[in-house]
């Protein structure tokens, strides 16, 4: 009796463990089971958004999360996630989103004007800017918890609903305060018509878009830095021509650039957003404008410093850095507000020992050319970037990631002993170097994110720098310690002069090395330095460097003149 009631037991305890196993089982598995199953319907919307985005004449973009209260510009309810269109401000919830594509129009990049030539008003409803204001009765628009009031998606003009009747139906739009910026579509649409393409026929054309226009293209890296590049195209979408602003992971400069062969010859400004790499990608496709003999549509280049060096940023008096820190109106208005100056472009011949039959490799550069501690860091930090580019995507820890690499190299000194595998040559003449590791030759006053490398501390006397002089700045530094000591004042570089071709003779083994940031291991060769071209900058003189900040907090209202700029421009300077 007592053996069958332990069978009993033994059947009952095997079947608690069995409903347990199978509740666990069903309780890690079930919840695996929908994640997987969410993240497949989510990948396939998110497959099917993306092929509807492509096809679509808004730029629309998806968000889990708006910003700011926000508004479906179909059916007015109040939404949390959905789409909007980046250059005309249009709202969505998902299900709204097909009806709004169809049913309201975006920003027309190409459109005929009216019979006197003027240009109507586009008005978008609702989702007004915070902090905008009626341009009938003055009072803050958009104010109420719905859908109300208007906004013109060209001048940027904000009214009331109850205020629309007061704004004249022959109210005409101006493009607002970046009216000289702005391509206004009627200008493309007449330069379609046109029978003989010329520049006098743009020329023409453009005194219907007023005196002083300027056109700027906005040419952005959207990998560059802070990986800001992306809402700075929807910004810059939102206040001009949606055709004036390109994504350069898409679209090659060289490509865009062919824009300006539409407007009036010598007008033009692009606005480059990201590090210095790409601004030297942007020059480049200017020379090649050269090549093709449109040398009187080359533009005129400025910087936006996404980077995480900005030296040529710096040098040009646009900041260490942009963080959002102001808004992309004032950027324009810093634009309107520059001077055009001339910039020295230098060409890189590196001719590899014992390959007498290969080209030897070329390349441009703008900033700088090094051989030793720092190409070496530029170099690691490069490898490692590649291998995952998702890390590296904050300018700080870029910073952070060259300062471990930079500690390293003062313990193992891979580039001691360079004096006596390399030879110098600057003019001609051979300089006897010094116990060296690293050689720098410097076309522009900033070096290494931020430091004035030729000036060095500021206490010895050393000849005057300019961006258009022809001659190129040649420093050595002692290794990875000595270079930290010069970008926090505490040392000098060794000033070996300037010179208008510099000529270098790797004898033996591989060094690291760099032309405006872009490493690689060389191995024996001869590397020489010539003068290529000019390019055509604008300099901004009342913006402030980071290394400016200390020395000018006793007199703050004075803005520094061009000539105060590391690198000065030359007497042909002109306002843009």
């Amino acid at each position: 009796m007592y053996e069958e009631g332990d069978e009993v037991q033994d059947d009952c305890g095997s079947r608690e463990e069995w409903t347990l196993l199978f509740w666990t089982s069903l309780a890690v598995v079930v919840p695996v089971i929908i994640t997987l199953w969410c993240s497949a319907q989510r990948s396939k919307r998110k497959t099917h958004m993306k092929d509807f985005f492509r096809k679509s004449k808004h730029g629309w973009h998806y968000t889990d999360l708006f910003n700011k209260p926000t508004y479906c510009c179909v059916c007015s309810q109040h939404i949390l996630q959905g789409a909007f269109c980046d250059c005309c401000g249009v709202c969505a919830d998902e299900q709204c989103l097909r009806r709004a594509d169809r049913g309201l129009s975006c920003k027309e990049i190409m459109a005929p004007s009216s019979p006197d030539g003027a240009m109507g008003h586009r008005w978008v409803r609702g989702n007004v800017p915070l902090a905008s204001y009626c341009a009938a009765c003055k009072q803050q628009c958009g104010t109420q918890p719905k859908l109300c009031d208007l906004r013109c998606v060209w001048c940027q003009t904000t009214v009331h609903d109850d205020c629309m009747h007061s704004v004249a139906d022959a109210d005409q739009c101006d493009l607002g305060e970046f009216h000289s910026l702005i391509i206004p579509p009627h200008y493309l649409y007449h330069v379609n018509k046109l029978r003989r393409r010329h520049p006098e026929e743009y020329s023409k054309l453009a005194s219907s878009c007023g005196s002083g226009w300027t056109p700027v293209l906005v040419l952005a890296n959207t990998r560059s830095g802070n990986n800001m590049g992306e809402a700075l195209l929807g910004e810059f979408r939102t206040i001009l021509n949606p055709v004036q602003v390109f994504d350069l992971s898409e679209l090659a400069p060289s490509k865009a650039l062919q824009l300006c062969t539409l407007l009036p010859p010598g007008s033009v400004r692009v606005l480059v957003c990201g590090g210095d790499g790409t601004v030297g990608w942007v020059l480049d496709a200017i020379d090649g404008m050269k090549l093709k003999g449109q040398d009187q549509f080359m533009p005129r280049v400025t910087i936006l410093p996404l980077g995480t060096g900005n030296d040529l940023s710096n040098t040009l008096g646009w900041g260490a850095g942009y963080a959002g820190e102001i808004p992309v109106e004032q950027v324009l208005r810093n634009i309107l507000d520059a001077e055009v100056v001339k910039m020295d472009r230098w060409k890189v011949q590196v001719a590899s020992k014992g390959l007498y039959f290969r080209k030897p490799k070329v390349l441009s550069m703008n900033n700088y050319f090094s051989v030793g501690p720092d190409a070496l860091m530029a170099l690691n930090f490069h490898t490692h970037r590649e291998k995952t580019p998702s890390f590296f995507s904050s300018r700080i820890i870029n910073k952070a990631v060259y300062f471990l690499y930079g500690t390293k190299d003062c313990l193992v000194q891979e580039c001691k002993d360079l004096d006596k595998r390399i030879e110098l040559e600057l003019d001609g003449e051979r300089v006897a170097l010094p116990s060296l590791e690293g050689i720098i030759v410097c076309n522009i006053g900033y070096w290494g994110g931020g430091c004035r490398l030729w000036e060095g501390m500021g206490d010895e006397p050393c000849p005057p720098t300019r961006l258009d002089d022809g001659l190129l700045e040649v420093v050595g530094v002692f290794g990875s310690f000595h270079c930290a000591q010069i970008q926090v004042k505490l040392a000098n570089p060794v000033r070996l002069g300037q010179a208008h071709t510099v000529r270098l003779v790797l004898k033996s083994s591989k060094m690291p090395m760099q032309v405006d940031g872009e490493p690689w291991a060389q191995g024996p060769c001869t590397i020489t330095i010539t003068h290529k071209t000019q390019a055509l900058m604008l300099y901004h003189s009342s913006e402030q460097t980071d290394d400016d900040e200390d020395e000018s907090s006793a007199s703050e209202t004075e803005s520094p003149t061009p000539q105060d700029s590391p690198r000065p421009p030359g007497p042909a300077s002109a306002r843009a």
